[in-house]
């Protein structure tokens, strides 16, 4: 079980159970996967769990008879959880805990039903009802029982299956037997039971002789075992999935009786086994029901040869009841299997994978029994053909063509186009599911090779390439599991190759990885100096008034003035000006999977204009199969980076402006002002501050996680390692640059807003005050006490706002061993500016703690 399924469960248990507070889920899982064990041990322990809990148990008949109806349907787990139900009832704090949890919720659910319980008119009790009142009432308490006791009738079951299949096929419709063969009960094969009394009320059978008795009646059951109806044997009408029993005339001699009574069971099997032959074999219940009755047909011929011998014996009149009895025991126990295998396929009303799970297990449990695990394992290799065939095309070349729904694995109709398109699409994951219910449980252990294994292949087909496995062999069922295990694993080596080979050298998909590095990591320094210079006066203007064109033009000038022209897919590249700025579309990354994703992402675009700046984003055409690996949610991650690290460079661009700017006022004596000095000073801070930060975002995150990445790739043994090294890259670059913590976000986010107002506000004072100093003809101006209290203000809060930072860094650094973060404070705090201050601030955060 993974790690997030164990969170998962164990999350659902304590909601299930209302467990509020305490030390929280993330104990328990620590404990669970501390202790769990990769043997498994409750098939060992089932048969005792059963006991001690039917020990325990008020009604332990009761009890046993649900196992044994569960056991039958071939539940899943059920051993498992009978287990875990007897280790619970020697809890007595677990169990005290349970009982108490579980009166409060039959109390509301109690309160609950008790608005919406249908109600019937029923008199007071202080009244008397009248007869017809009586009746009325039994009446309605009847249909209610009957409604919900009485089980479907086989044609609903029938009609059920095959409109879910023509709902699902609307193009292949299920093909179906005509009605006279429902309709005409006689060529079923089974008794066809009529109201006519058993036994000729004239002459009783025991009013015979004893021969003559033994006679009449050894041929009644050379006809009721083919499914005939005797003269004083009779077979009652079955109700559902009813054993079939047998009315036999009371005035017989008892000893006859009693023989008689011992071989009827062959009867009633006969009839069980020709039912579900006669049912699965339609096509609705899918091919490997349809091999099964096939293979059942098959065995039911020796026995049919069987009583026509016999019935041959008879009419030569040496066929005694005691030598029926010899002659039909070798058949009993075949019968009796064939009968309860037949049983437990309808009640667990099991389809394809199921059934042979079913099959598997039966043939397992009559280990030591040689006849008997032979007989099933003749009927599970039958069974598996069809499946097995599915299986084949599935592995071997990435088909799926399963018209019954009986294949562990499921197509869904998902279009591969919307991997560009929609940043939360799951084509990978969703296309192609396994359900569980259908796995035989001999495949259980493989089923995600098995599923995988077409995958590969099938993305491979969708490319326009025909491929099929070269060791393709037929797979049979075996009780060596080994065997076709064997061949499974052949086929997903096969197939991880081939798409791996294709995806990495024919669609160069490093290569392609590099492309967008150089662009949404902005690893092409030149080029970005080159497109900033060409787009800043088009990137200031509100984003409706942008030209997108003029901007695509721009942007294929800035590729080929650069070393960007040497990238072959350069063209690729492309403008795209978002509807939220960096924040949101953040919000939305971090909102995927989430309870949240929903409202973010039908929330409305923001009101609040953006600028071209704020708005301004690449993107990036990625054609099928790359769009497996480079799909929307993927590019959304590239483009967070981007905009982060972009909006960087801009406020890095605006203070050496202000740089610019000061170096023109030099010329003046404005520089001597003494605010001037301490702009100047909170200007080189600002522009330290942004520079270390991309500084350790390229070189300190990404080249160092990029270099990762690639040497992993070039290790991947299969596509879904590729998928997984690339998102490991993704995240890690979004957690190391900040950007999955809000805290620190919001934060970092006030510290660049109050990095740009102070540019804007220095490149304002400057230029007012050289107009001025022009204006006035002079060399020199006295100090402005309104300017000297503008420039503390910016110091005061950029200043609170680096230590609030540090601070939030440092304790992320220790708290959750984000190790690499604590090189952002090692550059910025390079000679013990900030030491005193945070080591300050962290004693009166510990202080606070103890209080």
């Amino acid at each position: 079980m993974s790690e997030f399924r164990i969170h998962h469960d164990v999350n659902e248990l304590l909601g299930l159970l209302n467990v509020r507070g305490g030390d929280g889920a993330e104990v328990y899982i620590d404990l669970l996967q501390k202790n769990r064990t990769p043997y498994v041990t409750t098939t060992v322990s089932a048969h005792s769990a059963k006991v001690k809990m039917a020990e325990h148990s008020k009604t332990p008949e009761d009890f046993l008879r649900k196992y044994d109806e569960l056991k039958s349907k071939n539940v899943r787990n059920l051993d498992p959880l009978v287990y875990l139900l007897s280790k619970l009832t020697e809890d007595k704090e677990t169990l005290k805990f349970l009982q108490q949890n579980a009166k409060e919720r039959s109390e509301m659910s109690a309160n609950a039903a008790s608005s919406t319980t249908t109600s019937y008119n029923i008199p007071a009790t202080s009244s008397k009802m009248s007869m017809q009142e009586l009746e009325e009432l039994r009446k309605k308490l009847g249909n209610v029982t009957a409604s919900s006791n009485v089980p479907q009738s086989s044609e609903v079951i029938r009609k059920m299956l095959r409109d879910r299949h023509n709902k699902k096929n609307p193009t292949q419709p299920n093909p179906v037997f005509p009605n006279w063969v429902y309709d005409r009960p006689a060529l079923i094969g089974d008794f066809v039971t009529s109201p006519t009394p058993v036994g000729d009320p004239v002459v009783a059978i025991g009013t015979m002789p004893l021969a003559a008795q033994e006679q009449a009646l050894v041929e009644d059951l050379l006809y009721v075992l083919i499914g005939v109806d005797g003269r004083d044997i009779a077979a009652q009408p079955v109700l559902g999935r009813q054993s079939r029993s047998f009315i036999v005339d009371p005035s017989l001699d008892m000893s006859i009786k009693e023989l008689v009574n011992r071989i009827l069971p062959v009867a009633s099997c006969y009839s069980t086994i020709t039912r579900f032959t006669e049912e699965k074999s339609s096509f609705e219940y899918g091919q490997v029901n349809h091999a099964l009755t096939a293979a059942m047909r098959t065995l039911m011929k020796e026995y049919l040869i069987l009583v026509t011998q016999l019935e041959h014996l008879h009419r030569q009149g040496t066929l005694s009841l005691q030598k029926l009895w010899f002659y039909i025991q070798p058949t009993m126990r075949t019968m009796e299997i064939l009968a309860s295998i037949a049983t437990s396929v309808d009640k667990g009303e099991c389809m394809g994978g199921s059934t042979l799970s079913l099959l598997h297990d039966r043939t397992f449990n009559y280990t030591g029994d040689s006849q008997a695990q032979e007989l099933c394992l003749y009927l599970t290799k039958a069974a598996s053909v069809p499946y097995f065939e599915i299986l084949e095309k599935w592995i071997y070349r990435g088909i799926i063509k399963d018209p019954y729904s009986e294949f562990m694995v499921e197509e869904h109709e998902l279009q591969k186009e919307k991997i560009q398109e929609d940043y939360n699409d799951k084509y990978w994951d969703q296309r192609y599911t396994i359900v569980q219910h259908r796995i035989p449980s001999f495949l259980q252990k493989m089923a995600d090779k098995i599923l995988n294994t077409g995958k590969y292949l099938n993305v491979v087909r969708e490319c326009g390439r025909d491929v099929t496995c070269p060791d393709a062999k037929e797979v049979l069922y075996t009780l060596k599991e080994r065997a076709y295990v064997e061949q499974i694993e052949k086929a997903y080596y096969y197939a991880s190759k081939v798409l791996l080979d294709f995806l990495m050298e024919e669609k160069e998909l490093v290569s392609r990885l590099r492309s967008i590095k150089h662009y949404f990591l902005m690893d092409k320094g030149d080029f970005f100096v080159h497109f900033m210079d060409l787009t800043e006066e088009e990137l200031k203007k509100p984003v409706d008034d942008i030209i997108p064109p003029r901007l695509e033009a721009l942007l294929e000038l800035a590729l080929r003035m650069s070393t960007a022209n040497t990238d072959p897919f350069k063209d690729d590249l492309k403008i795209d000006l978002m509807p939220h700025d960096v924040i949101t579309q953040l919000l939305r990354v971090l909102a995927i999977d989430t309870k949240q994703e929903k409202a973010i992402i039908n929330a409305e675009p923001t009101e609040v204009s953006l600028s071209g700046l704020e708005a301004f984003s690449f993107d990036y055409i990625v054609k099928w199969p790359l769009s497996l690996i480079i799909n929307r949610k993927a590019l959304t991650r590239y483009q967070m980076l981007f905009r982060h690290m972009f909006y960087c460079k801009h406020v890095e661009r605006l203070l050496c402006n202000v740089w610019i700017s000061n170096k023109a006022a030099k010329q003046y004596s404005l520089h001597s002002a003494k605010w001037f000095a301490a702009a100047f000073a909170l200007r080189q801070r600002m522009l330290n501050f942004v520079q270390n930060i991309q500084y350790y975002m390229m070189f300190e995150v990404m080249e160092p996680t990029w270099h990762i990445m690639e040497n992993n790739l070039k290790s991947a043994s299969n596509i879904d390692d590729v998928l997984c090294h690339h998102t490991s890259f993704l995240d890690n670059c979004l957690k190391d640059c900040m950007l999955t913590n809000p805290e620190l976000l919001r934060i970092f986010s006030k510290l660049m807003s109050v990095c740009v107002m102070f540019t804007n506000c220095m490149q304002v004072n400057i230029q007012t005050l050289l107009r001025k100093m022009w204006a006035e003809h002079v060399d020199a101006l006295q100090s402005d006490s309104g300017f000297e209290a503008t420039i503390s203000k910016f110091d005061s809060n950029f200043s609170t706002l680096l230590l609030e930072l540090l601070d939030k860094l440092s304790i992320y650094s220790t708290n959750d061993c984000e190790h690499s973060m604590i090189n952002i404070i090692y550059r910025l705090d390079f000679n013990g500016f900030y030491t005193e201050r945070l080591e300050k601030m962290a004693i009166e955060r510990s202080q606070k703690t103890a209080a």
